[in-house]
């Protein structure tokens, strides 16, 4: 099989965000992994599936062995699984600290070791991680202590990241999404989830798609912390 076609690794694949990312990037003509526990099998030839738990250290590792197994490249890989609690502080349990742990910081640095391993080795590449603005806008009506601790561990490791690899050709990006139409999110709880934003809309799965390609495209950009969250972060 040709190695001339870029490669996209998408973890959280199954739906929503990651299963939006993973057909932007194959609608653009790169070959796909994706990877979650409950992603099913493809029979699209340009699009490999492995289940599998990102907390776990040999997930990450199989994946991207997988994909330059199948396709001979690693160009992107995409951070996009993680788990999101809204709680008080004090009612949060010791299994959701660890489950938001190990999906959200895990997943992406046992993930990420390997991909850049990969990219190091030919050259180039690009990593994106999907965070969220209320890392940088706290909200009193969304509380959500764990979900800043984890995703603002990503954010800090992103530009940390970009300035150690800019030099050898690896990009460190991020996407910080305001709240967007999935299927984590119920129709009823829409106009609620809405009226969170200035702009007073939730947003759609291709705002943030539009965004990481933006990213991948923007071969001078690297450290950058994307929002994308209907004006949140710049206040009420």
């Amino acid at each position: 099989m040709s190695t001339e076609q870029k490669v996209a690794i998408v973890t959280g694949a199954s739906q929503g965000l990651g299963e939006g990312i993973a057909k932007a990037f194959l609608r653009r003509g790169y070959r796909v992994v994706g990877t979650s526990r409950s992603i099913k099998p493809s029979d699209n030839p340009n699009y490999l599936t492995i289940a599998g738990d990102i907390g776990d250290p040999a997930t990450g590792r199989n994946v991207v062995e997988q994909a330059l197994a199948r396709f001979g490249r690693v160009d992107t890989l995409v951070n996009n699984a993680g788990i999101f609690i809204a709680s008080e502080f004090t009612k949060y349990t010791g299994q959701q600290y660890q489950d938001m742990l190990s999906t959200n910081l895990n997943g992406f640095f046992y993930t990420t070791q390997h991909a850049v391993e990969a990219m190091l080795k030919q050259g180039s590449g690009h990593i994106v991680q999907i965070t969220t603005t209320l890392v940088d806008q706290a909200n009193s009506k969304v509380p959500s202590v764990l979900a800043s601790l984890t995703k603002g561990g990503l954010a800090a490791a992103t530009r940390s990241l970009a300035i150690e690899y800019a030099s050898r050709n690896i990009r460190v990006n991020a996407v910080s999404p305001g709240i967007i139409k999935t299927p984590m999110h119920a129709p009823e709880t829409h106009a609620a989830l809405a009226a969170l934003h200035p702009m007073k809309r939730m947003g759609d799965i291709a705002d943030v798609t539009q965004a990481v390609l933006y990213l991948e495209d923007a071969g001078f950009v690297t450290g950058e912390i994307l929002h994308v969250d209907g004006g949140q972060v710049a206040g009420a």
